[in-house]
């Protein structure tokens, strides 16, 4: 399984640190939007390549997932309470958990901030990214 995340957005390079974190079977793999590695697996996928990445996207059993569908498959494939919040999460409509999802996404450098350049991993963890 693959995530695909924005490399300079700050909440979403927290997020790949807290499934890093919660992953202790090391089932993803991770690609940041804007490198060539993401930018193949979006074409290969057949998803858009924005210039402004608006969601996470995740890479499981031949299915492209993204924006809340994309966090809740992350989470539920986490396990535990994690899943179960995952559980609770899709209860509320598609539309609206998407609505959710997409203010957060507008608005995620202003609230969280911005790198200038992608987050890099250190040695130990390389081996999980593309």
């Amino acid at each position: 399984m693959v995530i695909l995340f924005d490399g300079v957005c700050n909440l979403c390079n927290g997020f790949v640190q807290f499934v890093i974190r919660h992953d202790a079977a090391g089932q993803f793999r991770f690609a940041a939007l804007q490198s060539a590695a993401g930018q193949e697996l979006l074409r290969t996928h057949q998803l858009p390549a924005p210039t402004e990445p608006d969601s996470v996207v995740l890479l499981a059993d031949g299915q492209a997932y993204t924006h809340s569908a994309a966090a809740l498959g992350i989470l539920a494939r986490l396990g535990g309470r994690w899943a179960a919040l995952a559980r609770a999460g899709r209860w509320f409509p598609r539309p609206l958990r998407d609505a959710v999802y997409r203010l957060i996404a507008r608005y995620r450098y202003r609230w969280f901030g911005r790198q200038e350049s992608c987050w890099l991993p250190t040695p130990e963890l390389q081996c999980r990214f593309l």
